[in-house]
């Protein structure tokens, strides 16, 4: 049926790669559409040695863009999260790092016009319902990819990409403290349950017996660890209002601790077994959040900033988020700035095996 192969960008977007779709060139029937995505990146498979899946959460992902079926948006988002060893597919949260694809993507595809020497291109992040908008350097009617900016687990500089959200509180708890609670106990371990448009459990390393300056090689070999903080993801799914969480990528399990290079809060994530080389954007952005709950963790370890531009540090570097507050110090909208690249564009060639064997977690 593919024997032509599947016209498809292949992208870095932030500190994550992943395929970038149009929709019309994808099985509508969302189980069908997970059973090819599966083969296309060689799930399941440690090693996706039979795909184009990098052997990482992080460069297993999926973008599908199509026309905007909104008035305030240019073009329609929809992330999946491509399971690396499990035959399975997740629409359950959104990506912040391969937002910053999109834009490109889109004016790739002929989904948005240029507009001058920069184009806002406006997302609808289907998978929360909301808004982003992006700022692609676009001199002669093209995208530009080269630039003089840098961030931290990514190579060389880039054009930035400057991303701003707004509305994105309760993106799928349906609103920021989803237990009405700025800390709650698990376990003995005291977390603040939070989702400023990525839902995440925030909670003091030092609980955990950590300093938080481990790399992520040796978390992910404590694997005492990571049963620990799985039991206490597993309690807090339904608290979150997100329902039974076992096959889920939310909420992300954010471990905290005092800065060691100059910026806000050092961050130690989970995506969700698997320990995040850096951090997601969004993650990044309630993290920043959370700081400023006075009852949190996160507020108990920050150096907070003369003025609201929050470092978060990460295993690989650290991650700028902009908080915009209104008069009385409630955050309005926050913003980041990331960078993309068009790896290559051409077509993908899904191997020819049984589809989905184990079920979908997606639409």
């Amino acid at each position: 049926m593919y024997e032509e192969g599947i016209p498809c960008l292949w992208m870095r977007g932030g500190t994550s790669k992943g395929a970038y779709f149009l929709a019309e060139h994808l099985p509508a029937d969302t189980a069908e559409r997970d059973g090819l995505l599966l083969r296309i990146m060689g799930s399941p498979d440690p090693r996706q040695i039979d795909g184009i899946g990098g052997a990482d959460p992080l460069t297993s992902k999926v973008a599908i863009l199509s026309r905007a079926t909104r008035p305030d948006a240019d073009v329609d988002y929809l992330f999946l999260q491509v399971f690396v060893d499990q035959a399975l597919v997740s629409n359950a949260q959104g990506c912040g790092n391969i937002l910053a694809g999109v834009g490109p993507a889109a004016i790739e595809r002929g989904l948005v016009k240029t507009s001058g020497e920069a184009t806002k291109v406006r997302i609808h992040m289907v998978n929360s319902g909301e808004v982003a908008v992006a700022r692609i350097e676009t001199p002669n009617g093209r995208v530009n990819y080269a630039g003089t900016t840098e961030i931290a687990g990514v190579p060389g500089a880039h054009a930035a990409i400057p991303l701003l959200f707004t509305n994105i509180a309760g993106s799928m708890c349906g609103s920021l403290l989803p237990t009405g609670r700025e800390v709650d106990v698990i376990d003995g371990v005291e977390a603040t349950l939070i989702d400023n448009g990525m839902p995440c459990v925030i909670m003091r390393a030092s609980d955990f017996g950590l300093s938080g300056r481990e790399s992520r090689e040796e978390i992910e070999a404590n694997s005492a660890l990571k049963e620990r903080i799985e039991a206490i993801r597993l309690q807090a799914g339904p608290m979150m209002a997100l329902g039974d969480v076992k096959t889920a990528s939310v909420p992300k399990m954010t471990l905290v601790s005092r800065p060691t290079n100059g910026g806000a809060i050092s961050t130690r994530s989970f995506i969700p077994h698997r320990v995040h080389a850096s951090v997601g954007v969004l993650a990044a952005v309630t993290v920043a959040t959370a700081t400023r709950l006075a009852e949190s963790p996160a507020a108990k370890l920050v150096t907070a900033p003369a003025d609201s531009r929050y470092e978060i540090e990460h295993p690989t570097g650290s991650m700028e988020v902009l908080l915009e507050l209104d008069a009385q110090g409630q955050i309005k909208a926050a913003g980041t700035i990331r960078t993309a690249r068009k790896l290559f564009e051409g077509r993908v060639f899904p191997r020819e095996t049984p589809p989905l064997a184990e079920g979908s977690a997606g639409t």
